[in-house]
């Protein structure tokens, strides 16, 4: 099937890289024309462990290619993904101009073509509010009387594992308005779904929603986890027995319930106030949703409190080191990182910072250029005052402590990811403080 992409961001890259891999002919159009050359030079603008090797194996093969040319690009395709991005608003909104703006340049190329070809099918891949398909349906039929369809359909990737989750999904969620939109889906998904697992068409508004009711879902488990973790401080309870004992039913299971610094990137907090948002615009307040965004915004400042108890306020003529700057594993993404909220704070209070992360220094270097770039690991945290421990990279799980306590003399850790048992901490020699479980000091 011809297929175009419109927008080479995350869903965009992954979703028409994916589909060139089982055959199809894929477009991608973006109006940045450096990017544009950038990836017909077969590099990726994002990090995403596989993606490089796809793209130039399928533009290699002719299956994948690249424009700034809108009009070539929506005439190739059968089907056309809007992929563009939809930032929040000051208030939380989604805003929708460039999904608007693609769907009247869509509806000027199918006017220009001219009603000789088969009526097209416009695919809503970007994330938004209940309703916005329609607007596009809409915008494109007040443009042009030629026939087309319309449908939405959610993305569910997990940045770092985007690949996977892409040619093996739990589920598809197609919204549709017809029977041959319907059959367009399935047909271009029944090869990632060969194992057994689901593809759900629905009605387009349905479809929308899935998106967000998932994702604020994932989020509430994880301020929901962290709540219990500050609780647990509170009483001298250790979250992760408490964590085990509860997970073991398996009503509740274990997905999402990790204490930490809470949830960051571009879906979660995006998504979560979008829920607000929508609420709001149809006069009902999701004071669960809201909450859920207050407990994950306010887990930054209560793990800053431990610092602020060792360190002091003033952090004047202190460094700290921090280990992690991405808002996960796997990923050069720092979108609402806890990395950088903590970073923020500690330069505010004076401190000198030197982080490390496998692949997101160069951004960090965009957000924070007073942020020091270390070589690896133990030189962000030579000489420190204190190591804060950001993201659950692997190689942060088994350090040579006794190299780093050589490093660092204050042998003084914040984890806020908990990648380390207490008891191992203490015979390590190190003041440790963790999250929902009581601190350890094994110096002497």
């Amino acid at each position: 099937m011809r297929l175009t992409m419109v927008g080479t961001g995350y869903v965009g890259l992954v979703t028409g890289a994916c589909f060139a891999e089982t055959g199809n002919n894929v477009v991608c159009l973006d109006v940045d024309a450096a990017k544009v050359a950038m990836l017909r030079r077969g590099e990726s603008p994002i990090y995403e462990p596989g993606l490089s090797e796809m793209i130039l194996r399928n533009a290699q093969a002719g299956r994948l290619s690249f424009t700034t040319e809108k009009l070539a690009a929506y005439q190739h395709a059968d089907v056309i993904f809007i992929c563009v991005g939809t930032p929040s608003d000051e208030d939380g909104s989604a805003d929708l101009q460039y999904v608007l703006r693609v769907a009247a340049d869509i509806a000027d190329a199918i006017e220009a073509i001219g009603p000789t070809a088969a009526p097209k099918t416009v695919v809503v891949k970007s994330t938004v509010p209940v309703g916005t398909s329609h607007k596009v349906r809409d915008l494109i039929a007040s443009r042009t009387k030629i026939p087309f369809h319309i449908a939405d359909n959610p993305e569910f990737l997990k940045e770092g594992d985007a690949i996977n989750d892409f040619m093996k999904p739990d589920r598809v969620v197609c919204g549709v308005e017809s029977e041959h939109a319907a059959a367009v889906m399935r047909d271009l998904y029944e090869p990632f779904v060969r194992q057994g697992n689901p593809i759900f068409v629905m009605d387009v508004r349905s479809a929308e929603m899935v998106k967000y009711a998932s994702n604020a879902m994932l989020a509430c488990k994880i301020s929901f986890i962290n709540e219990i973790a500050n609780l647990c401080e509170r009483y001298g309870a250790n979250v992760t027995s408490v964590r085990e004992g509860m997970c073991a039913d398996k009503r509740i299971g274990n997905q999402f319930l990790y204490p930490g610094l809470g949830y960051g990137g571009s879906c979660f907090p995006k998504d979560t106030l979008a829920v607000v948002s929508m609420g709001r615009a149809a006069g009902f307040e999701c004071e669960l949703n809201a909450a859920v965004h207050r407990v994950n915004q306010a887990q930054r400042s209560h793990f800053w409190t431990k610092v602020e108890g060792v360190l002091g306020k003033d952090l004047r003529g202190k460094r700290l080191g921090f280990w992690g700057v991405a808002f996960k594993p796997r990923t050069d993404d720092i979108r609402e990182a806890p990395a950088i909220a903590l970073m923020e704070r500690a330069l505010a209070a004076g401190a000198a910072i030197r982080a490390f992360d496998p692949v997101a220094l160069e951004n960090l270097g965009k957000a924070l250029p007073a942020a020091e770039h270390a070589r690896d690991l133990y030189h962000a945290a030579e000489g420190a005052n204190a190591l804060v421990i950001s993201t659950e990279w692997n190689e942060f799980r088994a350090p040579d402590f006794s190299r780093l306590a050589t490093v660092m003399p204050s042998k003084l850790i914040f984890d806020g990811r908990n990648l380390y048992r207490r008891e191992a901490m203490h015979a390590h020699g190190f003041a440790y403080h963790s999250v929902g479980r009581a601190p350890v000091d094994g110096r002497r």
